[in-house]
């Protein structure tokens, strides 16, 4: 189970950016883009943190 979390936090990191480049086309207001860009980047670094080995007591 602890394998597919990283995996499943990338991939939703992936649709947010892609998100964030269809609502700049569409030319949303800044604070959705920005909200949607704040979301996929948490996604991002939760994806990548849980790669990072760690003490698994």
């Amino acid at each position: 189970m602890s394998s597919i979390v990283p995996v499943l936090l990338l991939a939703l990191a992936g649709i947010l950016v892609g998100g964030v480049v269809s609502l700049v086309r569409q030319g949303a207001t800044k604070f959705s883009i920005g909200l949607v860009a704040v979301l996929a980047l948490l996604a991002l670094a939760g994806g990548v943190l849980w790669l990072i080995p760690g003490d698994n007591t």
